[in-house]
């Protein structure tokens, strides 16, 4: 019993009393050492998107903007066309848009993503019925 005490104090102290489960999928492309494709640079290609620059999507991700920029850089070197095209700053400021490979990159992630959560439904149901509620 205290350990089933301490287990739902510490859900209290943590929040996760009473949470749903959450369940992700963080598939990984590599090529040689380097990630390529990955849950992390497909989050900072949705902000670039929404944000429509670099430094205002790593500040929407809490993320430096040179990390945000490395991971940009990195992505588009391991494409044979870049997922970005950004602008030099001006008078107003420079910019980042996606190009058709970098919505396309989005999509195709998100739609693995969701077929993969789709064929291992009922594992993941099987795997979340042994969580404490």
């Amino acid at each position: 019993m205290a350990t089933t005490l301490k287990t739902t104090e510490r859900a209290k102290e943590t929040g996760t009393a009473g949470q749903p489960a959450e369940v992700r999928f963080r598939m990984r492309i590599t090529k040689g050492e380097t990630i390529a494709i990955g849950p992390g640079k497909i989050s900072l290609l949705e902000a670039v998107r929404k944000h429509g620059s670099i430094s205002a999507a790593a500040r929407s991700l809490d993320m430096s903007y040179r990390r945000a920029w490395l991971l940009i850089d990195e992505l588009n070197r391991s494409l044979k066309t870049p997922a970005t095209i950004s602008e030099q700053g001006g008078q107003s400021g420079g910019g980042c848009v996606l190009t058709p490979v970098g919505e396309s990159i989005i999509r195709l992630y998100r739609d693995v993503e969701t077929q993969a959560q789709a064929a291992c439904a009922a594992q993941i149901e099987s795997l979340t019925q042994l969580l404490k509620p």
